[in-house]
């Protein structure tokens, strides 16, 4: 067959100066780079932590989805020990973030239902938005002015979900939790939370924003994820128990899925039982993210407090021009392109971790003066 006609798309995409393509994973102690690119970020998998804490026996392959073949007990045992570490009921192992996000926003709204998002939600949370039968709208970033106005404009008797992440991938902030909480009991809604970025990162033991701030019992669901700080692969859905067998019955993500094997389990656990104990390198983080912040650059740094740092360069020839010099000064950091982000936003994403010295964040600034 023919596929000439996939050449239109990729052209246009090598005419704005924003064609894909994969690199060849680096890092430090890779190449002799320093990383500020990926989501390791207490080094769990830099430091190779959890490796001797798993078992060389266990199984690669679990041979099956959960309901036939799939299941057993270290994997209960795990959602159990997850739950609790969260304070939640309940929780659902599903095979990534994009499957627990799509799989939980594509099954529990429906038809006559209404959701609500942040319009800076992750592509998963988007996705499973799409999938599902609501309605759905988006309400400016962290705007509550204009989340109330789409909440007021829904009718009393539809039920309404918020949707949000608590750390935005893409511009490292929180969400104003507390005050879309209050939103959410004015208006009878029920709100789903992705912690993907405050797993292991954000609240005295690595437990999350929602945590922190106390707001656990008043969401209706929570993602956490194990593809960044937990340094494993995977994701849980958080609630009540009701909702984990709701999601069990009516998932297609989690039906229709060969389930984690043992060792990836065992591996999440393990990064779950380090967290506690890992508070001096999230002291260490947060000492970084202040040295970043309190440098006088020549480019717009947007408002964060977690190690997702971002530095707007407009332009996505410019901006990968700056990331290719950074990245031959061996700073592997990447750029963020258009249509990713929009148009005029594009921008350095700069993620700090535990590993990083306080001489590589000076020296790492010191370039973008």
């Amino acid at each position: 067959m023919n596929d000439d006609f996939l050449n239109k798309k990729l052209q246009e995409r090598i005419a704005g100066n924003a064609l894909r393509s994969l690199k060849i994973k680096t890092g430090q102690g890779n190449n002799g780079t320093i990383d500020f690119c990926s989501n390791d970020y207490l080094g769990i998998v830099k430091n190779k932590l959890i490796e001797n804490e798993i078992s060389p026996l266990l199984s690669h392959g679990s041979t099956g989805s959960r309901l036939l073949s799939g299941n057993y007990e270290l994997i209960e045992e795990t959602e159990k020990f997850i739950a609790g570490f969260h304070d939640a009921d309940a929780g659902l192992i599903f095979n990534s973030g994009y499957d627990a996000n799509t799989g939980l926003l594509s099954s529990v709204p429906q038809k006559n239902d209404v959701i609500i998002y942040d319009q800076l939600s992750h592509a998963s949370l988007r996705d499973g938005i799409r999938l599902s039968f609501a309605t759905a709208f988006s309400f400016l970033h962290n705007d509550l002015h204009d989340l109330e106005k789409k909440l007021s404009s829904v009718g009393r008797d539809a039920q309404k979900f918020i949707v949000t992440e608590s750390v935005f991938s893409m511009d490292g902030d929180f969400a104003p939790l507390e005050e879309i909480i209050r939103l959410c009991e004015k208006y009878n809604a029920a709100l789903i939370v992705d912690e993907a970025h405050a797993t292991g990162v954000v609240g005295e033991k690595g437990e999350g924003l929602v945590q922190k701030l106390n707001l656990q019992k008043k969401c209706f669901a929570r993602v956490h994820t194990f593809g960044k700080a937990c340094g494993a692969h995977g994701a849980i859905v958080l609630g009540s128990e009701q909702l984990k067998q709701y999601l069990i019955n009516f998932s297609r993500q989690f039906i229709y899925s060969t389930a984690l094997p043992p060792a990836s389990v065992a591996a999440i656990a393990a990064s779950y039982k380090k967290f506690p104990e890992m508070k001096k390198e999230r002291n260490h983080i947060d000492s970084l993210i202040q040295i970043f912040k309190e440098s006088h650059l020549k480019f717009k740094i947007l408002p964060s407090q977690t190690p997702i740092q971002i530095v707007i360069v407009p332009g996505n020839e410019e901006v990968k021009k700056i990331a290719g010099t950074l990245q031959t000064d061996n700073f592997d950091i990447r750029p963020i392109l258009y249509p990713t982000v929009a148009k005029g936003q594009e921008r350095l994403r700069i993620v700090i971790h535990a590993f990083n010295s306080m001489e590589e964040v000076k020296a790492l600034t010191k370039l973008l003066l």
